[in-house]
């Protein structure tokens, strides 16, 4: 499960998340990838209706290059990365 928590000054706080089910077996992913990340993203942005600054750690998935070219398709979405 992953999820985000919403902010819009004068709003209520909102949990937004997105639990998936990821197979089991060798060679499998079971973790989210670039894609789910970005589909929480897209739907968070849909509820609130507002630009998103994210704060994230430097998980391999976060830092990619796929995520990085999905990340600036989004005008609306600013990411900080944590220090290493």
């Amino acid at each position: 499960m992953a999820g985000l928590i919403a902010m819009r000054p004068g709003s209520r706080t909102r949990l937004c998340h997105r639990l998936r089910t990821h197979p089991a077996g060798k060679g499998k992913r079971r973790s989210m990838g670039e894609r789910d990340f970005i589909a929480l993203l897209d739907g968070t942005h849909q509820l609130v209706k507002a630009p998103i600054v994210l704060v994230w750690d430097r998980l391999n998935t976060h830092v990619c290059r796929a995520m990085r070219e999905l990340i600036a398709e989004r005008a609306w979405l600013t990411v900080f990365l944590l220090p290493a």
